[in-house]
């Protein structure tokens, strides 16, 4: 391989932008090893033997002369076990192993780290046998990576023939655990461990149209604005508004196999945040730590902003992979806005035409090409019919919360689920800030049919009275700033008060409640049933004239506070507090009938 390396020599440095000569023979998206640090580089550029090349780590200190050597190969991943609870930079080096090298907490330029570990040892247990004709996706064996994650070591991509020796036991991950002759009679020896290009999607069989909702246990999104397993979500929002709050509830609560976490210029407290939680945290469905399902990826605003740009790439790689075993993923990105900023000042440095606001004219495509890559399939090899799916969750940090500015319009494009976050809804503590009037959902048709099928039949329709009576009192609110309060009817009043307590005795949620932090679809479809019912009977009521509203609400009041506390009950009292608030209604409603036959 040696004799393939290109040499060439920089000729000049501008920030994390390198070029350097006699490059005619290299290709874009080419690694390199820049200065004699051997810094890592991706040629993004390449005019009349003059490469440009982005540097993923701190150019201070290159100088023009400096070796500048292209590997003839694209910027990659390595993928076998060992990624499952590992946290790395945007170029897949673990920062744990980093730190230990370093001996230093902050990232130094140079290093060179296997991403992954070529000590630990593994127990393969295969699942191939010696004599069968293996294709390229095909589970070969398996190695319990955590006590949650079984890993499917696959036939990597290029790979097919006869398995003439298959070694189970224990191994490292660049042992040679399979032999494969192909069609030629060579013999290819394979290990745990695969290389991909980060910015080439892996291949798959069938992509699938996606009919299972990625369950959050954040009411306001699994009841009125659903993402699908295999969807693709965009969480805009000015700075405040509780975005990475949102993702991390997501995070911890979905029911998704695998999470891949991309902190993207971000602030470093909240990936460490992220750290000291998850650590903490034990996954309701299992009772493990949450981190035993966990990737995290870490480029925040003080690593080289070079790297930025290809740690989405990293994340997404890393959960095909886990895709193509037959898992759900998640992966949440954070923040898509800091990537593509990373992406202006790399293309302000080529001197590139500036698109709106100064990104480059290319930033739609990128985009749509990132998203792209979630979804739901059938992967490659047997067992055939393997399913999986990867769900791409991001937030954007719009300036000063402008969503018409380009990053947000370009994503909007391409997601079918928005969640508007409401710097009001924030100040007001009301979590999660998703704003029912702005927000939307093109899963929710395929979502409410789930419902119906899976959880409990007609949950479709009191779904679509409540989202329609929170926009009733939104124009109600108009006229009352208008003509005041007393001057709309009494059912506009009783609107409004139904309205308010599916917004604080539903939407909102307490996410340091114990109970309260993550609600179930029965839950879920029970309290907001309960409010719903609550509403039918009293509408009844006041369409028979039985009752003024200043009556009701002062007949009422125990009613609604027991109403306002029915979200912080446990799941198993549940039904008998629905049960009780419709006999106390129920009781209100004969005696206001009897008073009235008494009239």
């Amino acid at each position: 391989m040696e004799q393939n390396f290109i040499e060439g020599k920089i000729i000049s440095v501008s920030g994390s932008l390198v070029t350097s000569d006699n490059m005619r023979e290299a290709s874009v998206q080419d690694v390199c090893h820049v200065g004699h640090g051997k810094l890592i580089g991706e040629i993004i550029e390449i005019i009349g033997g003059i490469a440009a090349v982005q540097v993923y780590e701190e150019t201070a200190g290159l100088s023009y002369g400096d070796p500048l050597v292209c590997l003839g190969e694209p910027l990659s991943v390595e993928l076998g076990p060992g990624l499952m609870t590992q946290m790395y930079d945007g170029i897949q080096r673990p920062l744990d192993e980093f730190m230990k090298v370093a001996e230093c907490d902050y990232m130094v330029k140079g290093i060179k780290i296997p991403s992954l570990s070529r000590d630990r040892v593994w127990d393969f247990v295969p699942v191939a046998k010696v004599g069968e004709y293996v294709l390229p996706g095909d589970i070969l064996g398996t190695v319990q990576e955590t006590s949650m994650i079984e890993h499917r070591v696959m036939t990597p991509h290029g790979f097919k023939g006869e398995v003439i020796n298959i070694y189970g036991g224990e191994h490292k991950v660049d042992d040679t655990i399979c032999e494969i002759r192909d069609n030629d009679q060579i013999v290819h020896k394979i290990s745990m461990v695969q290389r991909w290009p980060v910015r080439a999607p892996r291949p798959i069989t069938e992509r699938l149209r996606p009919a299972q909702p990625l369950v959050t246990g954040q009411r306001v999104i699994d009841t009125f604005f659903p993402v699908m397993k295999g969807g693709t979500a965009a969480i805009p929002g000015p700075f405040g508004a509780g975005k990475t709050v949102v993702q991390h509830q997501i995070a911890k609560w979905s029911n998704v196999d695998i999470v891949v976490y991309i902190g993207c210029g971000e602030r470093g407290n909240e990936m460490t945040d992220v750290v000291h939680e998850f650590k903490e945290l034990v996954d309701p469905q299992t009772g493990n730590p949450l981190m035993e399902r966990t990737i995290l990826i870490a480029n925040t605003s003080n690593m080289p902003v070079a790297a930025r740009e290809a740690s989405i790439y990293t994340g997404i790689s890393i959960a095909e992979y886990y895709r193509d075993m037959g898992y759900d993923v998640a992966i949440m990105a954070d923040s898509t806005s800091r990537w593509a900023e990373a992406l202006r000042e790399m293309s302000g440095r080529l001197e590139e035409m500036p698109g709106d606001e100064g990104y480059p004219a290319y930033l739609g495509s990128r985009l749509s090409n990132y998203y792209e890559r979630a979804g739901k399939v059938i992967t490659k090899g047997r067992p055939y019919g393997r399913e999986g799916s990867v769900t791409a969750i991001s937030a954007i940090s719009p300036p000063g919360g402008d969503l018409s500015e380009p990053v947000t319009q370009n994503t909007l494009r391409v997601v079918k689920v928005f969640w508007g976050l409401d710097s009001t809804l924030a100040r007001r503590r009301h979590f999660p800030s998703i704003n029912w009037m702005t927000s939307y959902s093109l899963h929710s048709e395929v979502a409410n049919t789930f419902y119906d099928q899976s959880v409990e039949d007609g949950v479709s329709e009191v779904i679509k009275k409540a989202l329609t009576l929170l926009q009733e009192e939104y124009r109600l609110q108009e006229i009352v700033k208008l003509v005041g309060f007393d001057s709309i009817s009494d059912i506009d009043k009783l609107k409004l008060e139904i309205a308010k307590s599916i917004r604080e005795d539903f939407l909102q949620q307490n996410a340091f409640h114990d109970v309260d932090q993550h609600s179930s679809l029965e839950k879920q479809f029970k309290v907001l049933g309960l409010i719903m019912s609550c509403y039918e009977k009293s509408l009844e009521l006041f369409e028979k004239e039985l009752i003024g509203f200043t009556k009701y609400y002062a007949e009422t009041g125990a009613i609604r506070g027991k109403l306002a506390r029915v979200k912080y009950l446990p799941e198993e009292e549940i039904d008998s507090a629905v049960r009780d608030m419709l006999k106390a209604i129920e009781r209100l409603r004969l005696g206001l009938m009897e008073e009235d036959d008494n009239a």
